[in-house]
């Protein structure tokens, strides 16, 4: 049976970018009663892929929490998940209208340290005649509003999975990618519903106000991987500026897993590495802002 893909990588995000500070944070980790613990400033930005299908997606955003480790199961008022921002009134927005550029959201004192959860609270949809507030809209109808269905958003809040690191006297960043064209999924009554496994967890160097991207499908036609690390290194560089991790799903007889870093323009080289497959390094990939440059099928080989 098909693994439901996971993937770590790809197009709306959340830009969550950490500065060291020093605070106390009672309840959230890094440090037990009484300790001092080093935190970053978790600022919050929005951004987007295009789709092919869709001509607007608007979501209303409530609330965007992170989940500390060992609470991943916690409700959405849970006080120990901290709170990147609260809207008193839902702050509506079209995803698709941001491509290759971000809106900030937010900002918290976050605990350095590795997280693998980003809760994003929608509001509900009115019932009755009103118009939704969560809907879509089709290139082949543009003036039709056609709901969202969001149960989790509103209950549990959508829980985007992945994991990140934020360091201790640098700046963090990671991008809660949503990807229309899997988030969103035909129920075959003309309804869609909106599904956490379309959003995903990107980490990246650091804040960008302008961006291009480098995409690709980690692929192996022998065996399961199972899961990649995805890395992203500049010309003359070692340390990658985007990394993160994919997990495979199989279809048409292989098993493959897609993935896009959001990068700022020049010229890098990607990385692939997954267990009991050789390391893969692709030739050099040149990225102009705005644009996303595709290396298409990458193909895993055993030793």
């Amino acid at each position: 049976m098909s693994r439901k893909v996971r993937r770590m990588w790809g197009v709306v995000g959340l830009f969550l970018v950490a500065a060291l500070v020093l605070a106390q944070l009672p309840g959230c980790g890094g440090g037990g009663s009484g300790s001092t613990a080093a935190v970053g400033t978790l600022k919050v930005s929005l951004t987007d892929k295009q789709s092919d299908t869709f001509a607007n997606v608007f979501i209303a955003i409530k609330e965007v929490r992170v989940v500390p480790p060992g609470l991943e199961n916690a409700p959405d008022n849970d006080s120990r998940l901290p709170v990147v921002v609260t809207y008193d009134t839902p702050h509506v927005v079209d995803v698709l209208t941001l491509r290759f550029q971000q809106e900030l959201l937010g900002s918290i004192p976050l605990p350095a340290g590795t997280y693998n959860q980003v809760r994003l609270i929608l509001a509900p949809n009115p019932s009755g005649q009103a118009d939704p507030v969560n809907y879509l809209t089709l290139k082949t109808a543009p003036t039709v509003k056609v709901p969202l269905t969001t149960p989790s958003a509103q209950q549990s809040g959508l829980k985007v999975l992945g994991n990140f690191e934020v360091k201790a006297g640098v700046i963090n960043a990671i991008v809660l990618d949503f990807d229309p064209n899997t988030a969103i999924v035909a129920r075959g009554n003309g309804a869609y519903n909106l599904k956490p496994t379309g959003i995903r967890i990107i980490q990246t160097s650091a804040s960008m106000t302008s961006f291009g991207a480098l995409s690709g499908t980690v692929v192996s036609t022998s065996k399961d991987w199972s899961s990649a690390t995805v890395s992203v290194v500049p010309q003359g560089g070692v340390n990658p500026i985007a990394a993160g991790t994919i997990f495979s799903n199989f279809s048409s007889n292989r098993w493959e897993g897609p993935f896009t870093a959001f990068v700022p323009g020049g010229s890098y080289r990607v990385h692939v590495t997954a267990a009991g497959f050789a390391p893969y390094s692709s030739p050099l990939q040149t990225v102009t802002t705005g644009t996303d440059t595709s290396l298409g099928d990458i193909l895993l080989l055993t030793p």
